[in-house]
Protein backbone atom coordinates (compact mmCIF):
# COMPACT_ATOMS: atom_id res chain seq x y z
CA UNK A 1 0.00 0.00 0.00
CA UNK A 2 1.27 3.46 -0.97
CA UNK A 3 0.80 6.31 1.53
CA UNK A 4 1.11 9.52 -0.48
CA UNK A 5 1.25 11.79 2.55
CA UNK A 6 4.15 9.97 4.18
CA UNK A 7 6.10 8.98 1.07
CA UNK A 8 5.76 11.85 -1.41
CA UNK A 9 4.01 14.81 0.27
CA UNK A 10 6.00 15.06 3.50
CA UNK A 11 7.83 18.28 2.55
CA UNK A 12 4.66 19.77 1.09
CA UNK A 13 2.86 18.98 4.33
CA UNK A 14 5.39 20.98 6.36
CA UNK A 15 5.12 24.00 4.06
CA UNK A 16 1.32 23.92 3.93
CA UNK A 17 1.01 23.50 7.71
CA UNK A 18 3.08 26.67 8.13
CA UNK A 19 0.37 28.68 6.34
CA UNK A 20 -2.64 26.68 7.56
CA UNK A 21 -3.46 24.97 4.27
CA UNK A 22 -2.74 21.26 4.75
CA UNK A 23 -5.96 19.55 3.52
CA UNK A 24 -5.96 16.72 6.08
CA UNK A 25 -5.72 18.96 9.14
CA UNK A 26 -8.36 21.67 9.04
CA UNK A 27 -9.23 22.26 12.68
CA UNK A 28 -10.71 25.45 14.13
CA UNK A 29 -7.22 26.52 15.17
CA UNK A 30 -5.95 26.02 11.62
CA UNK A 31 -8.82 28.08 10.21
CA UNK A 32 -8.03 30.81 12.73
CA UNK A 33 -4.40 30.68 11.62
CA UNK A 34 -5.45 31.14 7.99
CA UNK A 35 -7.72 34.09 8.86
CA UNK A 36 -5.00 35.79 10.89
CA UNK A 37 -2.36 35.39 8.18
CA UNK A 38 -4.83 36.51 5.49
CA UNK A 39 -5.64 39.69 7.42
CA UNK A 40 -1.94 40.57 7.66
CA UNK A 41 -1.44 39.96 3.93
CA UNK A 42 -4.60 41.78 2.79
CA UNK A 43 -4.06 44.83 5.01
CA UNK A 44 -0.46 45.15 3.77
CA UNK A 45 -1.83 45.26 0.21
CA UNK A 46 -4.61 47.73 1.04
CA UNK A 47 -2.21 50.15 2.74
CA UNK A 48 -0.20 50.30 -0.47
CA UNK A 49 -3.25 51.41 -2.48
CA UNK A 50 -4.23 53.99 0.15
CA UNK A 51 -1.11 55.88 -0.92
CA UNK A 52 -3.18 57.23 -3.82
CA UNK A 53 -5.52 58.92 -1.31
CA UNK A 54 -2.86 61.20 0.17
CA UNK A 55 -0.71 61.87 -2.90
CA UNK A 56 -0.61 65.56 -3.80
CA UNK A 57 0.49 64.91 -7.35
CA UNK A 58 0.42 61.94 -9.69
CA UNK A 59 3.09 60.96 -12.16
CA UNK A 60 3.41 57.80 -14.27
CA UNK A 61 6.64 56.90 -12.48
CA UNK A 62 5.10 57.24 -9.03
CA UNK A 63 2.01 55.22 -10.02
CA UNK A 64 4.18 52.46 -11.46
CA UNK A 65 6.29 52.37 -8.29
CA UNK A 66 3.20 51.76 -6.16
CA UNK A 67 1.57 49.27 -8.52
CA UNK A 68 4.77 47.31 -9.12
CA UNK A 69 4.77 46.08 -5.52
CA UNK A 70 1.00 46.09 -4.94
CA UNK A 71 0.32 43.78 -7.89
CA UNK A 72 2.84 41.27 -6.58
CA UNK A 73 1.11 41.29 -3.19
CA UNK A 74 -2.18 40.68 -5.02
CA UNK A 75 -0.56 37.60 -6.59
CA UNK A 76 0.22 36.42 -3.06
CA UNK A 77 -3.42 36.85 -2.06
CA UNK A 78 -4.77 35.08 -5.16
CA UNK A 79 -2.43 32.13 -4.68
CA UNK A 80 -3.24 31.86 -0.98
CA UNK A 81 -7.00 32.17 -1.50
CA UNK A 82 -7.11 29.77 -4.45
CA UNK A 83 -5.85 26.85 -2.39
CA UNK A 84 -8.04 27.69 0.59
CA UNK A 85 -11.14 27.87 -1.62
CA UNK A 86 -10.32 24.46 -3.13
CA UNK A 87 -8.87 22.75 -0.08
CA UNK A 88 -11.60 20.07 -0.01
CA UNK A 89 -11.21 19.52 -3.74
CA UNK A 90 -7.46 19.08 -3.30
CA UNK A 91 -8.11 16.55 -0.54
CA UNK A 92 -10.48 14.62 -2.80
CA UNK A 93 -7.98 14.64 -5.67
CA UNK A 94 -5.27 13.30 -3.37
CA UNK A 95 -7.60 10.57 -2.15
CA UNK A 96 -8.40 9.60 -5.74
CA UNK A 97 -4.71 9.53 -6.57
CA UNK A 98 -3.95 7.36 -3.56
CA UNK A 99 -6.81 5.02 -4.47
CA UNK A 100 -5.38 4.59 -7.98
CA UNK A 101 -1.89 3.95 -6.65
CA UNK A 102 -3.05 1.37 -4.12
CA UNK A 103 -4.32 -0.74 -7.01
CA UNK A 104 -0.80 -1.01 -8.41
CA UNK A 105 0.74 -4.43 -7.91
CA UNK A 106 3.51 -4.53 -10.51
CA UNK A 107 6.87 -3.62 -8.95
CA UNK A 108 7.92 -1.73 -12.10
CA UNK A 109 4.81 0.43 -11.94
CA UNK A 110 5.47 1.19 -8.28
CA UNK A 111 9.06 2.08 -9.21
CA UNK A 112 7.74 4.54 -11.82
CA UNK A 113 5.57 6.24 -9.22
CA UNK A 114 8.46 6.44 -6.78
CA UNK A 115 10.63 8.00 -9.47
CA UNK A 116 8.14 10.80 -10.12
CA UNK A 117 7.52 11.21 -6.40
CA UNK A 118 11.21 11.79 -5.79
CA UNK A 119 11.34 14.19 -8.75
CA UNK A 120 8.60 16.19 -7.08
CA UNK A 121 10.58 16.22 -3.82
CA UNK A 122 13.59 17.59 -5.68
CA UNK A 123 11.42 20.39 -7.07
CA UNK A 124 10.18 21.19 -3.56
CA UNK A 125 13.64 21.23 -1.99
CA UNK A 126 15.16 23.29 -4.83
CA UNK A 127 12.36 25.89 -4.78
CA UNK A 128 12.44 26.09 -0.98
CA UNK A 129 16.18 26.73 -1.11
CA UNK A 130 15.66 29.44 -3.74
CA UNK A 131 12.92 31.06 -1.64
CA UNK A 132 15.02 31.04 1.54
CA UNK A 133 17.98 32.58 -0.28
CA UNK A 134 15.70 35.19 -1.87
CA UNK A 135 14.16 36.12 1.48
CA UNK A 136 17.61 36.40 3.03
CA UNK A 137 18.82 38.72 0.26
CA UNK A 138 15.71 40.88 0.48
CA UNK A 139 16.04 41.08 4.26
CA UNK A 140 19.66 42.15 4.01
CA UNK A 141 19.26 44.58 1.09
CA UNK A 142 15.90 46.14 1.90
CA UNK A 143 15.13 45.84 5.58
CA UNK A 144 18.55 45.31 7.16
CA UNK A 145 19.97 48.82 6.62
CA UNK A 146 16.74 50.47 7.75
CA UNK A 147 16.44 48.36 10.89
CA UNK A 148 20.12 49.03 11.62
CA UNK A 149 19.62 52.74 11.04
CA UNK A 150 16.51 52.71 13.20
CA UNK A 151 18.39 51.07 16.08
CA UNK A 152 21.37 53.45 15.94
CA UNK A 153 19.76 56.77 15.23
CA UNK A 154 16.21 56.93 16.50
CA UNK A 155 16.29 60.72 16.50
CA UNK A 156 16.81 61.01 12.77
CA UNK A 157 13.64 61.74 10.88
CA UNK A 158 12.57 59.37 8.17
CA UNK A 159 10.73 60.58 5.14
CA UNK A 160 7.77 58.84 3.53
CA UNK A 161 10.00 57.71 0.68
CA UNK A 162 12.46 55.99 3.03
CA UNK A 163 10.21 52.94 3.21
CA UNK A 164 11.21 50.09 0.87
CA UNK A 165 7.55 49.86 -0.20
CA UNK A 166 5.33 52.94 -0.46
CA UNK A 167 2.45 52.75 2.02
CA UNK A 168 -0.06 55.00 3.77
CA UNK A 169 -1.29 53.92 7.21
CA UNK A 170 -2.82 57.33 8.08
CA UNK A 171 -0.53 57.57 11.10
CA UNK A 172 2.74 59.31 11.80
CA UNK A 173 5.15 57.44 9.50
CA UNK A 174 8.20 58.53 11.48
CA UNK A 175 6.83 57.51 14.86
CA UNK A 176 5.57 54.08 13.75
CA UNK A 177 8.25 53.49 11.15
CA UNK A 178 9.54 50.25 12.65
CA UNK A 179 6.03 48.76 13.15
CA UNK A 180 5.07 49.58 9.56
CA UNK A 181 8.30 48.06 8.31
CA UNK A 182 7.69 44.94 10.41
CA UNK A 183 4.12 44.61 9.11
CA UNK A 184 5.24 44.80 5.48
CA UNK A 185 8.04 42.31 6.05
CA UNK A 186 5.79 39.79 7.81
CA UNK A 187 3.16 40.13 5.07
CA UNK A 188 5.80 39.57 2.40
CA UNK A 189 7.07 36.48 4.24
CA UNK A 190 3.54 35.07 4.54
CA UNK A 191 2.88 35.66 0.84
CA UNK A 192 6.18 34.12 -0.21
CA UNK A 193 5.61 31.08 2.01
CA UNK A 194 2.07 30.62 0.69
CA UNK A 195 3.24 30.93 -2.91
CA UNK A 196 6.00 28.39 -2.29
CA UNK A 197 3.76 25.93 -0.41
CA UNK A 198 0.89 26.02 -2.90
CA UNK A 199 3.16 26.03 -5.95
CA UNK A 200 5.21 23.02 -4.84
CA UNK A 201 2.04 21.14 -3.87
CA UNK A 202 0.55 21.62 -7.34
CA UNK A 203 3.85 20.64 -8.98
CA UNK A 204 3.96 17.46 -6.89
CA UNK A 205 0.40 16.56 -7.85
CA UNK A 206 1.03 17.11 -11.57
CA UNK A 207 4.27 15.11 -11.39
CA UNK A 208 2.23 12.15 -10.21
CA UNK A 209 -0.12 12.66 -13.16
CA UNK A 210 2.93 12.38 -15.42
CA UNK A 211 3.77 9.15 -13.62
CA UNK A 212 0.34 7.76 -14.51
CA UNK A 213 0.94 8.53 -18.18
CA UNK A 214 4.27 6.71 -17.99
CA UNK A 215 2.58 3.70 -16.39
CA UNK A 216 0.15 3.64 -19.31
CA UNK A 217 3.12 3.46 -21.72
CA UNK A 218 4.66 0.66 -19.69
CA UNK A 219 1.42 -1.33 -19.77
CA UNK A 220 1.15 -0.98 -23.54
CA UNK A 221 4.69 -2.25 -24.05
CA UNK A 222 4.18 -5.12 -21.63
CA UNK A 223 0.85 -6.13 -23.21
CA UNK A 224 2.27 -6.29 -26.73
CA UNK A 225 5.24 -8.33 -25.50
CA UNK A 226 2.78 -11.04 -24.51
CA UNK A 227 1.94 -11.43 -28.21
CA UNK A 228 5.47 -12.69 -28.78
CA UNK A 229 5.12 -15.49 -26.24
CA UNK A 230 4.74 -18.98 -27.63
CA UNK A 231 2.75 -21.90 -26.20
CA UNK A 232 0.95 -19.65 -23.75
CA UNK A 233 -2.73 -20.49 -23.42
CA UNK A 234 -3.50 -17.24 -21.62
CA UNK A 235 -1.70 -15.04 -24.15
CA UNK A 236 -4.85 -13.58 -25.68
CA UNK A 237 -6.34 -12.82 -22.26
CA UNK A 238 -3.11 -11.21 -21.01
CA UNK A 239 -2.85 -8.92 -24.05
CA UNK A 240 -6.46 -7.79 -23.78
CA UNK A 241 -6.18 -7.18 -20.05
CA UNK A 242 -2.92 -5.22 -20.50
CA UNK A 243 -4.36 -2.91 -23.16
CA UNK A 244 -7.51 -2.35 -21.12
CA UNK A 245 -5.44 -1.45 -18.04
CA UNK A 246 -3.31 0.94 -20.11
CA UNK A 247 -6.39 2.69 -21.47
CA UNK A 248 -7.93 2.85 -17.99
CA UNK A 249 -5.00 4.56 -16.24
CA UNK A 250 -4.59 6.93 -19.20
CA UNK A 251 -8.25 7.87 -18.87
CA UNK A 252 -7.87 8.34 -15.10
CA UNK A 253 -4.84 10.57 -15.57
CA UNK A 254 -6.74 12.76 -18.02
CA UNK A 255 -9.76 12.88 -15.73
CA UNK A 256 -7.67 13.93 -12.71
CA UNK A 257 -5.95 16.62 -14.78
CA UNK A 258 -9.28 18.00 -16.03
CA UNK A 259 -10.80 17.97 -12.54
CA UNK A 260 -7.72 19.73 -11.19
CA UNK A 261 -7.88 22.47 -13.85
CA UNK A 262 -11.65 22.93 -13.53
CA UNK A 263 -11.24 23.81 -9.84
CA UNK A 264 -8.32 26.21 -10.26
CA UNK A 265 -9.09 27.64 -13.71
CA UNK A 266 -10.49 31.08 -12.66
CA UNK A 267 -7.72 31.53 -10.09
CA UNK A 268 -4.99 30.65 -12.59
CA UNK A 269 -6.50 33.07 -15.10
CA UNK A 270 -6.27 35.90 -12.54
CA UNK A 271 -2.70 34.87 -11.72
CA UNK A 272 -1.74 35.14 -15.39
CA UNK A 273 -3.25 38.62 -15.69
CA UNK A 274 -1.61 40.00 -12.56
CA UNK A 275 1.60 38.09 -13.25
CA UNK A 276 2.01 39.77 -16.64
CA UNK A 277 1.08 43.15 -15.15
CA UNK A 278 3.54 42.75 -12.27
CA UNK A 279 6.37 41.69 -14.58
CA UNK A 280 5.75 44.64 -16.92
CA UNK A 281 5.59 47.17 -14.10
CA UNK A 282 8.71 45.87 -12.37
CA UNK A 283 10.62 45.84 -15.67
CA UNK A 284 9.80 49.53 -16.01
CA UNK A 285 10.65 50.18 -12.37
CA UNK A 286 14.07 48.55 -12.62
CA UNK A 287 14.80 50.37 -15.89
CA UNK A 288 13.88 53.69 -14.28
CA UNK A 289 16.11 53.01 -11.26
CA UNK A 290 19.05 52.09 -13.47
CA UNK A 291 18.56 55.19 -15.62
CA UNK A 292 17.82 57.90 -13.07
CA UNK A 293 18.11 56.80 -9.43
CA UNK A 294 21.13 54.46 -9.42
CA UNK A 295 20.03 53.14 -6.01
CA UNK A 296 21.19 49.58 -5.27
CA UNK A 297 18.78 49.22 -2.35
CA UNK A 298 15.77 50.20 -4.47
CA UNK A 299 17.08 48.03 -7.31
CA UNK A 300 17.00 44.71 -5.43
CA UNK A 301 13.26 44.48 -4.65
CA UNK A 302 11.89 44.83 -8.22
CA UNK A 303 14.69 42.56 -9.43
CA UNK A 304 13.52 39.88 -7.00
CA UNK A 305 9.93 40.35 -8.18
CA UNK A 306 11.04 39.93 -11.80
CA UNK A 307 13.05 36.79 -11.08
CA UNK A 308 10.21 35.27 -9.05
CA UNK A 309 7.63 36.06 -11.75
CA UNK A 310 9.73 34.60 -14.56
CA UNK A 311 10.59 31.50 -12.52
CA UNK A 312 6.95 30.91 -11.58
CA UNK A 313 5.76 31.35 -15.17
CA UNK A 314 8.47 29.02 -16.43
CA UNK A 315 7.78 26.28 -13.89
CA UNK A 316 4.01 26.40 -14.40
CA UNK A 317 4.36 26.16 -18.17
CA UNK A 318 7.18 23.62 -17.92
CA UNK A 319 4.96 21.26 -15.91
CA UNK A 320 2.19 21.85 -18.46
CA UNK A 321 4.64 20.95 -21.22
CA UNK A 322 5.50 17.76 -19.32
CA UNK A 323 1.81 16.79 -19.33
CA UNK A 324 1.64 17.35 -23.09
CA UNK A 325 4.86 15.39 -23.72
CA UNK A 326 3.79 12.45 -21.56
CA UNK A 327 0.42 12.24 -23.30
CA UNK A 328 2.14 12.38 -26.70
CA UNK A 329 4.56 9.66 -25.57
CA UNK A 330 1.60 7.28 -25.18
CA UNK A 331 0.80 7.82 -28.86
CA UNK A 332 4.41 7.17 -29.89
CA UNK A 333 4.59 4.08 -27.67
CA UNK A 334 1.39 2.59 -29.11
CA UNK A 335 2.61 3.36 -32.63
CA UNK A 336 6.12 1.98 -32.22
CA UNK A 337 5.37 -1.31 -30.46
CA UNK A 338 5.13 -4.39 -32.76
CA UNK A 339 1.34 -4.23 -32.79
CA UNK A 340 1.21 -6.09 -36.11
CA UNK A 341 2.24 -9.28 -34.27
CA UNK A 342 -0.83 -9.10 -32.07
CA UNK A 343 -4.18 -10.71 -32.92
CA UNK A 344 -6.64 -8.70 -34.99
CA UNK A 345 -8.95 -7.73 -32.14
CA UNK A 346 -5.91 -6.46 -30.17
CA UNK A 347 -4.85 -4.38 -33.16
CA UNK A 348 -8.29 -2.78 -33.12
CA UNK A 349 -7.87 -1.94 -29.42
CA UNK A 350 -4.48 -0.37 -30.11
CA UNK A 351 -6.04 1.63 -32.95
CA UNK A 352 -8.62 2.95 -30.48
CA UNK A 353 -5.80 3.91 -28.11
CA UNK A 354 -3.96 5.67 -30.94
CA UNK A 355 -7.04 7.71 -31.75
CA UNK A 356 -7.50 8.68 -28.12
CA UNK A 357 -3.84 9.57 -27.53
CA UNK A 358 -3.57 11.47 -30.82
CA UNK A 359 -5.99 14.12 -29.53
CA UNK A 360 -4.34 17.25 -28.22
CA UNK A 361 -4.39 17.28 -24.44
CA UNK A 362 -3.06 20.11 -22.31
CA UNK A 363 -3.76 22.11 -19.18
CA UNK A 364 -5.84 24.99 -20.51
CA UNK A 365 -6.56 28.15 -18.50
CA UNK A 366 -9.59 30.27 -19.34
CA UNK A 367 -9.87 28.64 -22.72
CA UNK A 368 -7.07 30.97 -23.90
CA UNK A 369 -3.80 29.79 -22.40
CA UNK A 370 -2.48 26.27 -22.82
CA UNK A 371 0.33 25.59 -20.34
CA UNK A 372 3.44 24.94 -22.43
CA UNK A 373 6.83 26.42 -23.19
CA UNK A 374 5.22 28.24 -26.11
CA UNK A 375 2.76 29.84 -23.69
CA UNK A 376 5.67 30.87 -21.45
CA UNK A 377 7.30 32.63 -24.41
CA UNK A 378 3.98 34.31 -25.22
CA UNK A 379 3.58 35.62 -21.66
CA UNK A 380 7.14 36.98 -21.60
CA UNK A 381 6.59 38.69 -24.96
CA UNK A 382 3.34 40.20 -23.71
CA UNK A 383 5.06 41.48 -20.55
CA UNK A 384 7.87 43.06 -22.56
CA UNK A 385 5.33 44.62 -24.93
CA UNK A 386 3.37 46.22 -22.08
CA UNK A 387 6.64 47.37 -20.51
CA UNK A 388 7.52 49.07 -23.81
CA UNK A 389 4.17 50.84 -23.86
CA UNK A 390 4.60 52.05 -20.27
CA UNK A 391 8.15 53.19 -20.97
CA UNK A 392 7.05 55.18 -24.00
CA UNK A 393 4.46 57.04 -21.91
CA UNK A 394 6.92 58.50 -19.39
Amino acid sequence: MIHLEAQFFSFNKILLLAVGLWPYQQSKLTRLQFIFLSIILITATIFQFTTFVTLKFYSPTLIVEILSTATFYIIFIIKYSSFCANINNVKNLMMQLEHIYNKLKDKNEIAIIEKYGYNAKRYTVALTTFAVCGMFLITISQFGPKIFDFALSTNNSRSYRSMPIMTEYFVNQERYYFLILLHMYIAFSIGAMAMLAVGTMLITFLQHICGMFTISCYRIERAVKFSMLKNNLNKKSLISKGIICAVEIHRQAMKLSKNFMSKFDPWFFCLILFGVASLSLNLFRITYIMSFENDVTAFSLPLMFILASILYMFLANSIGQDIIDHNDHIFFTAYNVPWFLAPLHIQKMILFLLQQAAEDFSLTVGGLFSASLECFATLIKASVSYFTVIYSMQ
